[in-house]
């Protein structure tokens, strides 16, 4: 018997601007999996040269993917109030992660910057917030010449700056800089081979992800083949069933190379 689906709108792509895009992420509705859709779509950005930007939303806004590590399960995005080197400023707004999403924090190393007293006597469980063995950290940052948009000197005292490498971002799932008694902040997820220059260091906030059971148990053996095959792997709604995306060819229920072929209906 013939199967019949709604038609993948938008067509589902490779790439979002020069990211590659492979499961479980997809560059619209009816791509990749249905559990990250909500989350990360391809979005059409100024600057992006029309071939889209891959966003990350959650609770506390819409931020830029800056690069994926399939093999690690990771992902980096660039929150736009976040400073580094070139530019510092202060930061308005909670960076947060959607408490029911497939994302937690990576290795990600978060420098609070232009921070009050308090702040060193501010404890988790028990033990302190910020990290006195990585201090040096903190005087390396605040030999840019960014920290005078923060309203400190030149070479501020290291006392105004907190690192803090959380292993969550607490109940509320955000860091709140507010609560935290700093203006900005920073997040390095790795200094490269200067480690004291952080003009070279690479920043953002990584995240991990999570496929989950039915993903990782029923789906990904048939993604591989199908994108192997030159497709990309989808869902077909209402039950969002596994289908491989082939073009112009239409959608299959294995691979690009299979003849068991879906065939497409607006109605």
């Amino acid at each position: 018997m013939i199967k019949t689906t709604a038609a993948v709108e938008p067509a589902c792509k490779t790439h979002c601007g020069p990211l590659e895009i492979k499961y479980p992420f997809g560059t619209g509705h009816g791509c990749g999996s249905p559990r990250f859709h909500p989350y990360v779509t391809c979005s059409s950005a100024a600057g992006s040269g029309g071939e889209g930007e891959l966003r990350l939303t959650t609770h506390t806004g819409s931020y830029q993917i800056t690069s994926i590590s399939y093999s690690d399960s990771v992902l980096t995005v660039a929150p736009p109030c976040m400073s580094n080197c070139t530019s510092m400023q202060p930061s308005p707004a909670n960076f947060g992660l959607d408490w029911a999403g497939p994302f937690q924090l990576g290795p990600s190393t978060f420098i609070l910057l232009a921070c009050s007293p308090e702040t060193y006597s501010i404890t988790v469980k028990g033990n302190p917030i910020c990290d006195p063995s990585s201090l040096y950290l903190c005087a390396d940052i605040y030999t840019c010449p960014g920290v005078v948009a923060l309203g400190l000197p030149l070479f501020p005292p290291t006392n105004t700056c907190c690192v803090y490498s959380p292993v969550n971002l607490g109940p509320e799932d955000e860091l709140d800089l507010e609560a935290l008694g700093c203006e900005g902040y920073s997040s390095v997820v790795a200094l490269g081979d200067f480690p004291t220059d952080p003009a070279r260091w690479r920043y953002g906030v990584a995240l991990k992800y999570t496929l989950g059971g039915l993903d990782g148990y029923d789906v990904a053996p048939s993604c591989r083949g199908c994108e192997q095959s030159g497709g990309v792997c989808g869902y077909a709604p209402p039950r969002n069933s596994f289908v491989c995306v082939c073009g112009k060819y239409g959608n299959t229920t294995t691979d690009c190379y299979s003849y068991n072929w879906i065939y497409t209906s607006s109605s």
